[in-house]
């Protein structure tokens, strides 16, 4: 090859290297938006914040639950961990109180409201209340034309632990399509609600499947009602391994750095190993669970766990 043709097609070829460039990371996104949901023969409006990671692949959508008298933006800092892991994270508010039941717990008639919650996962995939959330979220977050990924995590701190339990069993009995793609159900300081037999209901029908269910809990005080979701999930659930007892934990520790004093008035305020032994485990076992692996440093034996518990940080639940 001549000199003059050599250099035309080292030309070309950097031409062609030129156009097409690596894909670019995305930065990360917090968006806050809204869901729609019904109650009774009303619908309602909720605030709900999308927490987008820099990959433009999320590995599961993490539906976060708050608890009773509690919002959204009291579980931002564990929603933050989870994002910084890979996730795409769902942190919606629903009510404390409603006239018609529609409350995040018990206390008196909610799993018709509660059935309504669970079909935003159970239509995610056919244009319900959740996709449309999710698309207006990621046009503000500049990731228009991206869509939810296809595997769940469920989590929920105190009475969203009850509200999540009856929440995956639902998708097991009315979206089995839904269900297929739920990965995980963790239970932060779980709380039985007031009324009803939500959580009991939940669990039992959840036991027989092969869904992980661990929990992160504080223990038995005025604050998590004497661990009654972690009492009534060791009932319930007959497995090795549940989760983890934080020896001094507080009902605020999910919350982390975004709790406020109605919770710590109460519940006590928070150590920092504990917080950072919650949200540890609770990432690292939802990226276990979606990826179908194990790391061993984070369960019995491991350790990350071993020497957690060696120090009487934690406790095993079982």
């Amino acid at each position: 090859m001549s000199l003059s043709r050599f250099l035309v097609a080292l030309f070309a070829s950097t031409v062609v290297l030129a156009a097409s460039p690596m894909p670019a990371q995305a930065a990360a996104a917090e968006v806050d938006g809204d869901i729609t949901v019904a109650c009774a023969s009303s619908t309602l409006t909720q605030d709900a914040d999308w927490f987008f990671p820099s990959s433009e692949n999320p590995a599961a959508l993490v539906f976060l639950q708050h608890g009773f008298s509690r919002s959204n933006s009291n579980v931002f800092a564990l929603a933050r961990k989870y994002q910084a892991a890979g996730f795409l994270v769902f942190a919606p508010q629903l009510p404390s109180s409603n006239s018609n039941g529609c409350t995040v717990n018990n206390t008196g008639s909610n799993p018709a409201f509660l059935n309504n919650v669970a079909a935003w996962l159970g239509t995610a995939t056919t244009g319900g209340p959740l996709a449309v959330s999710y698309a207006a979220a990621a046009t503000k977050a500049g990731r228009t034309g991206t869509t939810l990924p296809a595997k769940y995590v469920l989590a929920g701190h105190s009475a969203g632990g009850d509200a999540v339990t009856y929440i995956a069993n639902r998708l097991r009995t009315t979206h089995p399509s839904a269900f297929t793609a739920l990965k995980l159900l963790q239970l932060l300081d779980p709380v039985k609600s007031p009324s009803g037999t939500n959580m009991a209901d939940g669990l039992t029908g959840l036991a027989p499947t092969s869904l992980p269910i661990y929990t992160v809990s504080s223990p038995p005080y005025l604050s998590n009602s004497q661990a009654s979701g972690t009492v009534e999930l060791q009932n319930r659930v007959d497995r090795p391994f549940l989760g983890v007892r934080l020896t001094t934990g507080s009902h605020c520790d999910a919350e982390g750095s975004t709790t406020n004093f109605l919770c710590t008035l109460t519940g006590g305020a928070s150590k920092a190993q504990n917080v950072t032994a919650l949200q540890t485990f609770t990432v690292n076992w939802a990226a276990d669970a979606v990826a179908g692996t194990t790391t061993a440093t984070y369960y019995p034996g491991g350790t990350y766990y071993q020497g957690l518990l060696t120090s009487n940080v934690i406790q095993t639940i079982s």
